[in-house]
């Protein structure tokens, strides 16, 4: 099947290797149109270093690469998502079918990204998702990710198109827990990499991840989304993997901001786009609209966006009033 990548940062790179490896002609669109000459000759992406770029597997910088694709994955970054959106709509095959598998909330609108993707692609979108580091997946190590869709034969045909013997997808009818288990666990792994950077202990990230889980799934459920989801591949498998493994971007930035770097120098050390930065002012907007309780959120955007002190922050979460974990479990 002829299938375009639309996005050449790590995560797009990996899909691509892995949809190139079960046969399909496969091409990546890239904005940075300067590193395709680099990519052609060393088969190689600075994005991803650690992988080899097969033989075969195209790179372009037109957006017309998406014409005569039954199946294109936008990998775009969530801040230009709609734009780039915008650019391969015109090209797109009357019956493409969409995947997105950026992870956020838009800014502004508040919509998760499949939302944004098929607003302006008017395409049937399919969310992949899970915990899945692009450095492994594009190394086979095994990995399993979710195929989400109201759509049964939709997310089935993602499922078919991706899966391998390293690369195992189970499909789900719920794409609302499924993006918003993905955005929202980039905002707790900030604030776990935070606890690091401040020398907390393990004990400090297994509350802050089963909190945070809670948190995820109370504004889930408000959401329409199915309660079961936060406890599958993309909630609680997602939030391990992100908030444990130094893979993660939104971790290391984390950790640089517990140590007393400014928000600016983490992201600027990180070097590569930290999703939960965008993420938290998102959710915390969400959570404010849905008037659900996410101290965490909270905690996160005052330290990222109001220049809270993140040792302040941890304190303020551990002396708030008192309360029962039985008020919470409803949503298990």
């Amino acid at each position: 099947m002829k299938i375009a990548v639309v996005g050449s940062g790590a995560w797009g790179t990996a899909l691509a290797i892995r949809l190139h490896k079960n046969g399909h002609d496969v091409t990546i669109w890239t904005f940075e149109k300067e590193l395709i000459e680099e990519m052609n000759t060393t088969r190689r992406n600075p994005r991803l270093p650690g992988a080899v770029l097969p033989e075969g597997m195209k790179i372009s910088p037109d957006y017309s690469c998406v014409t005569g694709c039954p199946l294109v994955v936008m990998a775009s970054p969530s801040f230009p998502i709609r734009s780039v959106c915008r650019g391969i709509a015109p090209y797109l095959d009357e019956n493409a079918v969409v995947v997105s598998v950026t992870k956020g909330i838009e800014n502004g609108t508040l919509l998760r990204m499949s939302q944004v993707v098929e607003e302006e692609t008017k395409r049937n979108v399919v969310v992949l998702t899970g915990p899945s580091h692009a450095e492994e997946v594009a190394l086979d190590v095994p990995t399993g990710c979710l195929a989400a869709c109201e759509n049964k034969d939709l997310a089935e045909f993602v499922q078919d198109a991706f899966m391998s013997d390293t690369f195992r997808i189970y499909t789900s009818p719920d794409p609302v827990g499924a993006e918003l288990g993905a955005a929202l666990k980039n905002v707790i792994a900030l604030c776990a990499g935070v606890t690091d950077g401040l020398g907390c202990g393990d004990n400090t990230k297994a509350m802050l991840m089963t909190r945070g889980l809670t948190e995820m799934a109370r504004l889930g459920v408000s959401l329409g989304a199915q309660k079961d989801t936060f406890a599958g591949l993309s909630g609680v498998g997602d939030l391990i993997v992100t908030c444990t493994s130094m893979h993660s971007r939104n971790r290391r930035a984390g950790i640089l901001i517990g140590q007393g770097k400014s928000v600016d120098e983490a992201m600027k050390e990180v070097g590569a786009v930290v999703e939960g930065y965008y993420a938290a002012k998102s959710a915390w907007d969400l959570c404010q609209k849905q008037g659900i309780d996410m101290p965490i959120v909270r905690a996160a955007y005052e330290v990222l966006y109001e220049g809270a002190s993140a040792r302040d922050a941890v304190h303020n979460l551990l002396v708030r009033q008192r309360k029962s974990e039985s008020e919470d479990a409803g949503w298990l």
